[in-house]
């Protein structure tokens, strides 16, 4: 199935939290796959000057309603928060 939506999370991390934010997408790729309603894809970004992870799923409301789940807010953002140098950046992208 192609993504209809996309969740977009842009990151600023420095190059010496890389690796363990690498260690947690790479940790929670396939429980999102798997686990989340709507789920299609996920992607690991990485440019100088930020990371992002673009998330695709079936639907707008079902990227809306990941940033709701317990898997979200209890583990990914968790284990992410302290590395940030900045507020993460997150927006929803519908396909036209």
């Amino acid at each position: 199935m192609s993504a209809k939506a996309y969740l977009e999370i842009t990151m600023v991390i420095d190059n010496a939290n890389r690796p363990a934010a690498a260690k947690i997408y790479a940790e929670y790729r396939q429980p999102f796959l798997t686990q989340i309603k709507g789920a299609v894809s996920k992607e690991l970004l990485i440019r100088d000057e930020d990371v992002q992870v673009l998330h695709g799923f079936d639907s707008v409301e079902n990227a809306k309603s990941y940033l709701d789940s317990e898997m979200f807010k209890n583990d990914v953002f968790i284990g992410l928060k302290p590395l940030w140098s900045a507020d993460p950046d997150v927006k929803i992208y519908g396909v036209a």
